[in-house]
């Protein structure tokens, strides 16, 4: 009786299902990506400003003003109005750790302007050597 023939051990791992599941995983992330964006709806004022320009790695730090003068900045928590007073020092320590941040204020366009002045006193006074204003371009 001949000895019978022996299976070699197979030493490579089949990556055909890895590369579906990654398929798979990167079709999932293209469709949600675009729905979430977070934000606060402001209704911003028109001004035919250029773009600014910005570095996808170049963090920025964005206060948001409603038009009832509630403020909110983006600090990755929830969207959960803000005293004034304590813009202040979040916005330092969060100028304090990341120095080149760019500092920005959009702001409703009914909002009475000595609101947007005085975030913007707040912001200088909290380190931010310049503070930027975001705006929509003008309608056609």
């Amino acid at each position: 009786m001949p000895k019978a023939a022996r299976r070699k051990p197979m030493s490579e791992i089949n990556v055909v299902p890895y590369i579906d599941v990654m398929l798979v995983l990167l079709v999932i992330f293209m469709v949600t990506a675009p729905l979430m964006t977070q934000g606060i709806k402001v209704d911003l004022p028109e001004a035919a400003s250029g773009p600014l320009d910005t570095d996808d790695e170049q963090p920025m730090l964005v206060v948001t003003v409603k038009a009832d003068s509630t403020y909110y900045i983006n600090l990755g928590e929830a969207e959960e109005p803000v005293p004034l007073s304590e813009i202040g020092d979040k916005a330092s320590k969060v100028i304090a750790a990341n120095p080149g941040i760019k500092v920005l204020v959009e702001g409703d366009r009914n909002l009475p302007y000595g609101v947007i002045v005085n975030l913007m006193d707040v912001l200088q006074a909290s380190g931010a050597g310049s503070v930027g204003l975001i705006t929509e371009p003008p309608q056609s």
